[in-house]
């Protein structure tokens, strides 16, 4: 029970136990897997294929744990095939899944890209959410500052975010509070864990 006498489940959302870590969270933290009908294992990033569900902590290191130890057998409680490059495809697939939902954001205007419409935004007190490329110049980056109570996207290149929003590159980026804009810090946190992700602005805390 949680606090208030509220089920777990409830209060946190659904959670999940990782094979590789033992340890149990939330199913935003998690990748869910389960395996094909030839046995293969296969990522479900989004949660919805049939199937019993196994999950890996999303983070490089625990899914490396668990294809080297080949721990997916154990969750899906039958004998599987780890296919080759398991790890990138994840990432692959979790950044292309924040890259579409960032579009989908800027298709209806909850998200502006470029230095001089985010500054306006965020002026204006309406961005919820700076997103920076990761590849960015510091000290360019640094000119901007997380929304108070707000979130920081930092774990997409110049290059995914410019495909995010239409354009050959994008450094700075924002959305507005509603919309998608939940999910797709939900989405952009599973995803950092796959990648180092620095810290370079005046009081920026990725995911905070």
């Amino acid at each position: 029970m949680g606090r208030g006498g509220q089920p777990k489940d409830q209060e946190h959302g659904p959670e999940r136990k990782c094979i590789a870590t033992g340890e149990v969270r939330s199913k935003a933290e998690l990748i869910r897997f389960v395996a094909g009908p030839e046995g293969q294992v296969v990522p479900d990033i989004a949660s919805k294929l049939p199937g019993r569900g196994f999950y890996v902590a999303s983070n490089r290191d625990a899914l490396e744990t668990a294809v080297k130890k080949n721990l997916f057998a154990r969750g899906a409680k039958a004998p599987v095939t780890v296919p080759d490059g398991l790890v990138d495809e994840v990432e692959r697939q979790l950044t292309r899944r924040v890259v579409n939902m960032i579009s989908l954001a800027r298709k209806s205007a909850d998200a502006v890209a470029g230095y001089e419409k985010v500054k306006s935004w965020l002026d204006q007190e309406r961005a919820w959410v700076l997103i920076q490329a990761s590849d960015g110049s510091g000290r360019g980056k640094s000119k901007l500052s997380t929304p108070h109570f707000g979130k920081y996207i930092g774990c997409l290149s110049a290059d995914e975010l410019g495909l995010a929003f239409g354009r050959q590159t994008v450094i700075h980026g924002a959305l507005a509070s509603g919309g998608l804009s939940k999910r797709v810090v939900e989405e952009a946190g599973r995803l950092k864990g796959f990648r180092p992700v620095s810290d370079d602005g005046k009081g920026r805390r990725e995911g905070k």
